[in-house]
């Protein structure tokens, strides 16, 4: 809605209730975004999305990292039709379709990224040493991915809101621009949150990696399970897929510091109308995260993980248990017969 005068210099109100395509009376700048998104570039990320899907879905059957490949997977789906309607909004800003879609799929689809994230940290601790982390390792999916489902409920709600807002509800879309900042934020709180876990983990780790480097030199000194450990940790396979899961969870939450100021000022506003700082902190912290996720992938890197995986959904598959005295394959079932750190090496750590 806007004000206007007409040819008797009286004032009048302008509704863009109908307006379908850019002219005189429905300006670019009138839309939400205000300007035409530009074609290029998110061309290019729609490209990128679509090449990391393939790969993902490539390596995740041929490596069976079904869990950890389909949440990313899902992910790029969206992330793939945020940008195509993005690109079509190029061409016709007023695309109420492309509009809507682009709102809930570039929304939504880091949330269903994180579920890979916080896979990786239970497959961590069981390959190194399950005794020093605070939490049991098969608690940690437990833990964050209903937490991180729950952030995708707010922006789903949220972004259902928005959408069907479109241009003509403003108090509906004000509604929905609120619960996404909800959701943004839990998002936030819970990457916070698992960020602090793995730091701390990562530090007791080190620590006991260092005193049991001291004791690698007497015989019998190093037990069978810590030098397995011990190879992991040095790994470089290993690192290189620690390095790019830690780029990736960097960048998203760096997405998600900028969505909430972007959010905050509410549909419309002048962070939210500049397409430069959308396409750095949203789109390319978003695309960089995957590229690594998918080049650097745990079927190659950290094959204890894609075993571990392979072999909770052939379980499930044929609806088989584990025995009680078969060796822990996945933290997700069953009673874990981890082992145990020396009282005195704990007291270290």
């Amino acid at each position: 809605m806007s004000n206007s005068t007409n040819s008797t210099g009286a004032p009048q109100r302008i509704s863009y209730r109908y307006c379908s395509e850019v002219s005189p009376i429905c300006p670019v700048e009138a839309t939400v975004l205000g300007y035409y998104p530009n074609r290029g570039v998110n061309a290019f990320l729609a490209a990128a999305f679509g090449l990391c899907m393939i790969g993902l879905v490539t390596t995740g059957v041929w490596k069976r990292t079904w869990g950890y490949s389909a949440a990313l997977t899902a992910g790029c789906i969206l992330e793939f039709a945020g940008y195509i309607s993005r690109v079509l909004l190029h061409a016709n800003p007023w695309n109420s379709s492309a509009f809507q879609t682009q709102i809930c799929a570039i929304i939504l689809a880091p949330t269903l990224i994180c579920i890979s994230i916080y896979l990786t940290l239970k497959h961590a601790t069981l390959s190194l040493n399950p005794a020093l982390s605070r939490i049991r390792p098969r608690l940690y999916p437990l833990i964050f991915v209903p937490a991180d489902v729950s952030c995708l409920v707010l922006q789903a709600i949220g972004g259902s809101l928005a959408a069907s807002a479109g241009y003509t509800h403003p108090e509906l879309l004000e509604s929905g621009d609120r619960v996404i900042i909800a959701g943004i934020a839990l998002q936030c709180a819970v990457l916070g949150f698992f960020g602090f876990v793995v730091a701390d983990y990562y530090l007791r780790t080190k620590r006991w990696v260092k005193s049991m480097e001291g004791r690698e030199g007497e015989e019998g000194a190093v037990a069978e399970d810590d030098a397995r450990a011990l190879a992991t940790w040095r790994d470089r396979r290993f690192r290189y897929f620690v390095y790019a899961v830690a780029g990736a969870y960097a960048g998203i939450l760096i997405r998600c510091i900028y969505r909430i100021a972007e959010m905050a000022g509410g549909w419309g506003n002048p962070i939210m109308q500049d397409e430069p700082s959308f396409v750095v902190l949203e789109g390319f912290c978003i695309v960089i995260p995957v590229i690594l996720l998918t080049a650097f992938p745990p079927g190659f890197l950290f094959p204890a993980m894609a075993e571990r995986e392979a072999q909770r959904f052939r379980r499930k598959s044929k609806g088989e248990k584990k025995s009680p005295g078969e060796p822990v394959a996945s933290g997700d079932e069953g009673t874990l017969t981890e082992r145990k750190t020396a009282p005195e090496e704990t007291a270290k750590v």
